[in-house]
């Protein structure tokens, strides 16, 4: 059984750029991926730890049908009741 690399944003950018050096991802970038829920983080204290196999896997797949599912989720007016 291996253990899944949870690491921070930082960790992980750090990662993707010793496997890609001129990786166009950015610390904001995964910042935003982890706070949008696009991909599952932990949180540990007051750090959200990422799963980074998960986060290459994600960003190499494009995450376009998942960035449409998540626009479409916040892009509604829902009606509030009274």
């Amino acid at each position: 059984m291996s253990l899944p690399r949870m690491r921070t944003a930082d960790k992980a950018l750090a990662i993707l750029k010793e496997e890609d050096p001129d990786t166009g991802v950015t610390l904001h970038y995964i910042r935003c991926l982890i706070k949008s829920g696009r991909v599952p983080s932990t949180p540990v204290g007051r750090k959200k730890l990422v799963n980074v196999d998960t986060l290459i896997t994600y960003i190499a797949a494009g995450g376009d049908q998942e960035s449409a599912e998540y626009a479409q989720e916040t892009g509604q007016i829902r009606k509030v009741p009274i």
